[in-house]
């Protein structure tokens, strides 16, 4: 059985994203085909990405709290991001937490939810071409919130029944597609 992280994508303390990324396992773990776990990327407190050398070059450098986000990455076999957008990008805390590490975003699965104001298609492209360098690949169905209707006055998540059904299929995805690429990591 496959092992999927729920990834927040926002450490900010106003987020609603922990709201997103919870609704998005309570949907999950109505499944049986695989483990899922919300990582919360706010508890690791990384320090804003600024290492010596790219995590592609060495992982010698880390600090203490990079080695713990490495071993919660390296024991997950797919992931879910829950990317809010950010003036048309990810935010800088999804973005330094995958910059941090490299092996051990190889080789393995993901689907993106989204939310934003254009429900953060922009955001969730721009991710998909950020995990194509740590060798991440992604699945095409991808749930957008919008900030309008799915949220009251943008703060409480309330999201439409409907993307309960797009939640499940891009979960199919992800855990076939974790499923697969398993068999080819050493």
């Amino acid at each position: 059985m496959v092992k999927i992280g729920i990834v927040t994508g926002s450490t900010r303390d106003a987020r609603v994203n922990l709201q997103v990324a919870e609704w998005v396992k309570s949907i999950a773990d109505q499944r049986t085909d695989a483990e899922f776990e919300l990582v919360d990327i706010k508890d690791y407190n990384l320090p804003k990405f600024n290492e010596p050398v790219p995590a592609i070059m060495s992982q010698d450098y880390q600090t203490p709290e990079a080695k713990v986000w490495s071993e919660t990455i390296s024991e997950l076999d797919g992931f879910v991001f829950v990317t809010a957008e950010y003036n048309k990008g990810v935010t800088s805390g999804l973005k330094d937490a995958i910059d941090y590490l490299y092996p051990e975003w190889n080789n393995k699965a993901a689907g993106i939810v989204s939310y934003g104001s254009t429900l953060g298609v922009t955001a969730a492209n721009n991710l998909r071409l950020i995990l194509t360098v740590p060798k991440v690949a992604t699945v095409g169905t991808q749930p957008a919130l919008s900030l309008f209707t799915d949220f009251e006055e943008m703060r409480t998540f309330k999201p439409a029944p409907f993307h309960q059904e797009t939640v499940q299929t891009m979960l199919n995805e992800v855990v076939d597609w974790s499923t697969a690429l398993k068999t080819i990591r050493k």
